[in-house]
Parts: C-alpha cells; structure tokens; sequence
C-alpha cells in the first residue's frame, strides 16, 4: 500500500504519516479550517487528505468498510 500510494503523489504518503493539512491554531489548539479559508499550497495539502480517505476506503471490501466506518 505505502508503495501504491507514494507512486501517485509522495504528498498523499506525507498526509497518512503526518496529521492532516488542514489545520489552524486558535486559543492553543488546533482545529479545522474551512475550505474557503485555504489557499494555494494550503488547498493542494487539503487535496492529498481527501484523496488519502478515497485511496484507503477504496482499497477495503464492504465488510470492513463498514467496520471502519
């Protein structure tokens, strides 16, 4: 798997290793930015989080898709 996903972008790999993109700090803690808010590199980064879920749910069969869930 980690071989599959690295040959479609390294950033998709670097979204499962690290914690997602998406994040903002406010009072100390992070929480998510919305989607609007993103720009640029931010919104590419934002892109490989989606595309790691699509990658991974894709790869399960129903039962465990289910399990996941």
């Amino acid at each position: 798997m980690k071989i599959f996903i690295k040959s479609i972008d390294q950033g998709i790999w670097d979204a499962i290793v690290n914690e997602p993109y998406t994040h903002k700090h406010v009072d100390n803690k992070q929480v998510n930015k919305h989607w609007n808010l993103l720009i640029g590199e931010e919104r590419r980064c934002a892109q490989y989080d989606c595309t790691t879920k699509n990658i991974l749910t894709s790869s399960l069969d129903m039962n465990e898709l289910f399990r996941v869930s």
